[in-house]
């Protein structure tokens, strides 16, 4: 076991007037994306269902998501191949039993979602058009709107929920923490709601069990193609409640983020790598294509091998940037394809038609968070997590493109079934025992630049240790009123200080976790899996687990 010595504690429970009001439900979904939202649709047929949202139903990062959604769909694939490519871009660290259950049900989801009135693309003939992306030997992505695949995917499921009468739904609302049962099980959930009448400021749900599907936690760093709500609420909350969370060492970074200058802060503009798979490539300030000979798949291998490359480039050349062109398109192809980063570029001041783009990696995906099963049970009772809060095993140390809103949907798929099998009783709340804390809401922006120099793409020992160190001293507990930003300034530095355990405890190169200190890739001694965990007093602890022997 290791940890962060020295370290001040972070708080065990956010400091936050007594609930006023108080509600009750089967089942509380947290999130709205397409993880939440296909949860909700299923377990609502076995009880009464509560979906929280931070801002409206559609906010999430589900909407922003471009490429599409990866199942072996197309003539001559297999859901053989994809496990194959996902195994691949996990460098070793994918749970084969987990990812043969997303190839496997993921056909079966995607159908499923047409049937719920998805438009994905289609040719003449009523065929899906499928397209490759990074990592993948074949076409098997299927897209709606050109790039626009996560608006249609969200647009189709809200509509479902809307014409769902059985289940309800709170929006601009903050789940604070999760309330816990005398065994330590999860009995509820105390939320702050911005709203008008009866349920307004803090309140309680009594239920039987909590899905977590509020997505990742982007706004840890400075630039990211996450929205604004990313600020890792469920993994925080999930670790105030005694989880373990797992692999959140491994946070993606996408090569491609429209570049727009060194002073740009918050969500970036995503340049899908879908572009790249119809014939778009890199190139460095020299008009070289730098990505022949790095790699078997040159411009369309896996996002680490790519995120890696450009910054190499970027360090050998003194430059911010690298270039994408995708000038062969043309206007039509533009338009017809990919109008989604067309008017992103334009409104940047770029014409993609008859120019390179400027293109740089961002953060954009945790491939870790919260510890589950199969059937995305937590190790706390009654508490499952799913999509990109939850680390079920499939991507390893490094997500394959397009298969995250397949886990989403495939493991909501799962907890559904889990929940109607074997619903969770319910519980009477214990007495709070947790010491209650609070960053201040200026701290943020300090530790989103640490995370940023000490914890992106490039890591070592020293920057990890000074970062945690600075960020210790930042978050201490402050007076400030209980509020939104300071809430959300609370969670970020509790999952900053964990990733930073986990990413100083891993002493080698694998998948997005990039040591300098330890540039060998793939150490042998390190296949398998870091735990983290908050003890008694709320410091990181982390624990390693060879492959297979958790």
């Amino acid at each position: 076991m290791s940890g962060l010595p020295g370290t001040s504690t972070l708080p065990r429970l956010l400091r936050a007037p007594s609930p006023g009001w108080t509600a009750h439900a089967d089942v509380v979904v947290v999130g709205s994306g397409i993880a939440g939202l296909t949860t909700a649709l299923r377990a609502r047929e076995h009880g009464r269902v509560l979906v929280v949202t931070k801002d409206n139903l559609s906010a999430g990062s589900t909407r922003w998501a471009q490429g599409g959604i990866a199942a072996a769909l197309g003539p001559g694939d297999t859901p053989e191949q994809h496990l194959t490519d996902t195994l691949v871009a996990g460098a070793g660290l994918c749970e084969e039993d987990a990812v043969r259950l997303l190839v496997n049900e993921g056909p079966h989801a995607v159908h499923e979602l047409i049937e719920l009135g998805t438009r994905f693309d289609t040719f003449s003939t009523g065929d899906l058009q499928l397209t490759r992306e990074g990592g993948h030997h074949r076409d098997r992505v299927v897209h709606a709107g050109g790039d626009a695949t996560g608006a249609e995917v969200q647009r189709a499921l809200v509509a479902a929920v809307h014409n769902a009468p059985d289940i309800e739904v709170i929006e601009h609302a903050l789940v604070l923490d999760l309330m816990p049962a005398a065994d330590g099980a999860v009995t509820g959930v105390t939320l702050h709601v911005m709203g008008e009448g009866e349920r307004d400021g803090v309140g309680s749900v009594r239920c039987r069990a909590v899905v977590l599907a509020s997505g990742g936690m982007g706004q840890v760093y400075s630039s990211t193609t996450n929205p604004a709500v990313s600020t890792g609420d469920g993994i925080a909350m999930a670790l105030r409640a005694g989880a373990v969370v797992r692999d959140v060492e491994f946070v993606q970074f996408h090569p491609t983020v429209l570049w727009l200058g060194a002073g740009s802060r918050g969500q970036q503009p995503l340049v899908s790598e879908a572009i790249r798979g119809e014939g778009a490539f890199l190139v460095d300030q020299q008009g070289e294509r730098f990505m022949q000979g790095v790699h078997e798949m040159a411009d369309l291998a896996p996002r680490d091998v790519v995120a890696k490359a450009i910054m190499r480039r970027m360090r050998e050349h003194g430059s911010e940037h690298v270039w994408l062109d995708a000038r062969g398109f043309g206007e039509e192809r533009w338009r017809a394809r990919f109008p989604t980063i067309l008017a992103a570029c334009r409104e940047h001041g770029i014409d993609p038609v008859h120019e390179l783009i400027p293109v740089a990696p961002a953060c954009h995906y945790a491939s870790g968070g919260v510890a589950t099963d199969l059937d995305g049970r937590t190790t706390v009772p009654g508490l499952y997590a799913c999509g990109e809060a939850a680390c079920s095993g499939v991507h390893g140390a490094n997500r394959l493109a397009s298969n995250s809103l397949l886990e989403g949907l495939v493991f909501a798929r799962r907890i559904a079934a889990d929940l109607a099998s074997d619903p969770p009783a319910l519980r009477p709340p214990a007495a709070e025992r947790r010491t209650p804390g609070l960053s201040a809401a200026s701290t943020m922006p300090a530790v989103q630049r640490q995370m940023t120099d000490s914890a992106g793409v490039l890591r070592n020992q020293d920057g990890l240790e000074r970062a945690a160190k600075t960020i210790a001293d930042l978050v201490a507990d402050s007076d400030e009123v209980p509020r939104t930003e300071a809430w959300e300034a609370t969670n970020l530095a509790t999952v900053a200080m964990v990733l930073l355990a986990t990413a100083r405890a891993r002493e080698e190169t694998r998948g997005s976790h990039w040591r300098e200190d330890f540039p060998d890739p793939d150490d042998a001694r390190w296949a398998g899996h870091l735990s983290a965990f908050l003890d008694e007093s709320g410091r990181p602890q982390t624990t390693f687990a060879p492959l297979g022997e958790e």
